[in-house]
């Protein structure tokens, strides 16, 4: 489905753009002046998101895009879908993600699959397709978003940290390899008020970790900001780049020590 206003030339791709970080990056890169895809499971939320961002910024386009994209060859579907509307995309916010908390042993097979294909498969394919698109106009941004999970291990969300320390290993390497023509840069975001939290399975953070959320907005604008300025790697907030240096001198043993004896019981 498609909003369609006056022609506008530079598109962003925003996946998982219904709701937490996802709404934000689309408000900051229609502030920014590109036109939009946002892709999400829900058609509802993201006609309504539309509509406002459209209101505001009438001189753009927006697209929408109701599509899991979890499920096998739905980024080639997107971008083949794309391509057919003549867009080539000069944004990818590869938002798109979940969790699952508690311990992996009492975790459904089937749902660990799901979000692995999520965070890790569908990311991959959406990142590969969409470099090649940027690759014929030798310009592109890509912004893998990890987590400040992906730094160490994390027991009780195990699964869901190990797929964040590939997004960032797999960032970080596509910085290098895709540069100068294409940016890559990976965002470590930390707590932020989301909702994820309950999506994960009613995960609660530690009190210590709580002094350090700041809102979706302002991470976002961290994001963007790296991005745009060609930056390998970024994480939000200044409490969070701190407990990141401290975690570089404190041995994994222990980081997945202290976090193990925070799980519920």
């Amino acid at each position: 489905m498609s909003f369609r206003q006056d022609v506008a030339t530079r598109w962003a791709i925003v996946t998982g753009a219904s709701g937490g970080l996802g709404l934000a990056f689309a408000w900051s890169l229609a502030r920014r002046g590109y036109s939009l895809v946002l892709i999400a499971r829900s058609e509802a939320k993201l006609r309504a998101l539309a509509q406002q961002i459209l209101v505001e910024y009438p001189h753009l386009q927006v697209h929408v895009h109701p599509k899991d994209l979890g499920r096998p060859d739905a980024a080639a579907e997107l971008m083949t879908a794309l391509a057919g509307m003549q867009i080539v995309p000069t944004v990818l916010v590869n938002n798109a993600g979940r969790g699952l908390m508690g311990p992996l042993i009492g975790q459904d097979a089937a749902t660990l699959r799901a979000m692995i294909e999520l965070n890790v498969q569908s990311l991959v394919e959406l990142s590969l397709l969409a470099a090649r698109a940027m690759s014929t106009r030798s310009e592109g941004y890509i912004l893998q978003v990890a987590s400040m999970a992906a730094l160490g291990p994390t027991p009780g969300l195990a699964a869901y940290g190990a797929s964040k320390a590939f997004v960032r290993s797999f960032g970080e390497a596509l910085h290098a390899e895709l540069a100068p023509r294409i940016t890559v840069t990976t965002f470590l975001p930390g707590l932020m008020d989301t909702g994820f939290n309950a999506a994960a399975g009613g995960y609660e953070a530690p009190g210590w970790a709580r002094a350090t959320v700041i809102t979706p907005k302002q991470a976002v604008e961290i994001g963007l900001d790296a991005l745009f300025k060609h930056r390998s790697s970024v994480i939000s907030g200044r409490l969070n780049r701190l407990m990141a240096a401290i975690g570089r001198f404190t041995p994994r043993r222990s980081q997945a020590r202290m976090l193990a004896r925070q799980m519920p019981q």
